[in-house]
């Protein structure tokens, strides 16, 4: 008998206790706070690793877009302090730090720029309160938010992995299910992430409509936007238009194998996120668009979602790749915003990715309930 089966036992007692707690919301018991303007929850059924992170990014800047005063409230996971509410951005400057703020808001942040505040805190209610004093909020987006019941929603928005729609199927901490499938019947639309990464999301689609029939059901790909040179990327600050001196780089280094036909570019690829093989796969499909045997991935390295990343780390990520005869080393943005002051000897590249969703029209309304 494996962990996870022993594990089995645990899994079912917090599926349990989840929903005794969904039913206190549902009758009422437990309050949902209204919290004074237009909010949108994104969130997921798994922990980590759906492809939510630039969901959230694409409803923020559907909403900026139509002139709405933006606020990401965040949990912030894995950061120091988690008690502790951090201003993330205000909108025209990044405050803070990984540490401090967590991986993912600090991406957020450097993603979205002016078109969003965001704010890391536990108590997201509170938040709010504070934040529509400080800044006139007119939308909030709850990141990660589905469970969050405390802070009441006007759209529900659950993200579900092509590649991994329910990871093994069995509740925490024996798989990764935060709460079942049953209860997507709460979700006012569903976004099936990666769904370019499967050959056919038919079989996803039957099962998500037995669950909530009339809940729209949306498509995402995750595109890779541009591959950016790390030290332009960390430089970067998010009122400032993108340097594009660290693309050229990277468009510089493939152009030459291609005029000199010197071989394949070879990648090592390190990342610490939630599912480390949807970020391999998309590289490799990207690379096959180039041309053959241009760019290849010759190494990968995974760690531990919202890895902290050592000085320690870069340097057996190098030895790994002198061994396997490495050009360059890429790795996501998520992981990026945390190796700043960590040296490289091989050059770095940042992938600057972003949703697409099939009927952002249907999107749009949605969100704003027109």
């Amino acid at each position: 008998m494996n962990l996870e089966d022993l594990l089995i036992p645990f899994g079912k007692v917090f599926g349990r206790s989840v929903d005794i707690r969904n039913a206190l919301y549902d009758r009422g018991v437990l309050r949902s706070y209204d919290l004074g303007v237009r909010t949108i929850s994104v969130g997921n059924l798994t922990t980590g690793g759906t492809g939510k992170t630039p969901i959230v990014a694409l409803v923020a800047e559907i909403l900026a877009g139509e002139g709405e005063r933006v606020c990401i409230l965040t949990r912030g996971y894995g950061r120091k302090n988690a008690g502790r509410r951090v201003l993330v951005s205000d909108g025209q400057k990044i405050l803070s730090d990984p540490e401090a703020g967590g991986d993912e808001p600090i991406e957020l942040a450097r993603r979205l720029g002016e078109k969003a505040i965001i704010i890391a805190d536990a108590d997201r209610v509170s938040a709010a309160a504070w934040a529509r004093e400080r800044f006139g909020v007119t939308a909030f987006i709850l990141d990660d938010g589905f469970q969050h019941r405390r802070a009441r929603r006007d759209v529900d928005i659950v993200c579900i992995d092509a590649t991994d729609p329910c990871g093994n199927g069995r509740m925490l901490p024996a798989g990764r299910l935060r709460e079942s499938f049953r209860n997507l019947d709460r979700a006012d639309a569903i976004v099936i992430t990666r769904a370019d990464l499967v050959s056919s999301t038919a079989e996803i689609e039957a099962r998500l409509r037995a669950r909530n029939a009339g809940a729209p059901l949306f498509r995402a790909v995750t595109q890779i936007k541009r591959f950016t040179e790390l030290v332009t990327f960390l430089d970067r600050e998010p009122k400032t238009d993108r340097d594009l001196t660290g693309v050229k780089v990277w468009e510089d280094l493939v152009r030459s194998r291609i005029s000199n036909d010197s071989g394949s570019l070879r990648v090592g690829a390190f990342c610490g996120i939630g599912n480390p093989d949807a970020f391999f796969e998309q590289l490799r499909r990207s690379f096959i668009g180039i041309g053959d045997s241009v760019v290849e991935i010759a190494m990968t390295r995974r760690f531990n979602d919202h890895h902290r990343y050592g000085q320690n780390d870069i340097d057996s990520i190098e030895r790994a790749s002198n061994e396997n005869g490495v050009d360059v080393l890429v790795t996501t943005a998520k992981d990026a915003v945390k190796l700043d002051g960590l040296k490289f000897r091989i050059p770095c590249f940042v992938v600057e990715s972003a949703s697409v969703i099939d009927r952002p029209e249907d999107l749009r309304v949605l969100l704003f309930g027109v």
